[in-house]
C-alpha cells in the first residue's frame, strides 16, 4: 500500500485500523449491518456495528497454488510475455513468442497486481484482464 494512503488512513477520524484482525462473520438484514472480528493474537472476538467495510489483503501475490510449471520471480510474482524471454528462468515451450499476459504455460495468462512488473493499481488490472479475454481468443486461433 502506498505510504500516501497510508497516512491518510491513519489520520482519518473515522477509520478504526485493526491490525492482526480478521472479519470472523458478517450480519445484516439485506445489507451490512455488523461483523465480528477476531483478533488473531488473543483469539477474542468483538461484533462491531457498521454498514461499511474495507478489506486490505495486502500485496504479497499468493501464487503457490500455481505449481512449478508457472515461472514466478522470487516474491511469487507471475512472469509473463516477453519478460519470458528475459527471465533467468527462461522456460518457454514454443517457438512462437509468448503473448503479452501469457504466462510460462501457453494459453494460461495472468493479470493484475499477481504479475511481476504490473502498475499495482485496479485501472490497470481490470485494464489487463479484458486484454487477457483477447489474447484468449489469440491463442485458440493457434490451435
Amino acid at each position: 500500500m502506498s505510504l500516501y494512503l497510508v497516512s491518510r488512513i491513519l489520520a482519518a477520524p473515522n477509520i478504526e485500523v485493526r491490525l492482526r484482525t480478521e472479519v470472523a462473520g458478517a450480519r445484516g438484514d439485506g445489507h451490512l449491518e455488523a461483523v465480528t472480528l477476531l483478533d488473531r493474537d488473543s483469539g477474542q472476538t468483538d461484533e462491531v456495528a457498521t454498514s461499511w467495510l474495507f478489506v486490505f489483503i495486502g500485496a504479497s501475490p499468493h501464487t503457490e497454488w500455481l505449481g512449478e510449471d508457472v515461472v514466478r520471480d522470487e516474491h511469487g510474482f507471475v512472469v509473463t510475455g516477453h519478460d519470458l524471454l528475459a527471465s533467468a528462468q527462461r522456460r518457454w515451450p514454443l517457438t512462437r513468442a509468448p503473448f503479452a499476459l501469457e504466462t510460462s504455460v501457453p494459453g494460461v495468462f495472468a493479470a493484475g497486481d499477481v504479475r511481476w512488473d504490473s502498475m499495482k493499481r485496479v485501472a490497470s488490472a481490470v485494464g489487463e484482464g479484458a486484454m487477457s479475454v483477447y489474447l484468449v481468443h489469440r491463442y485458440l486461433a493457434t490451435m
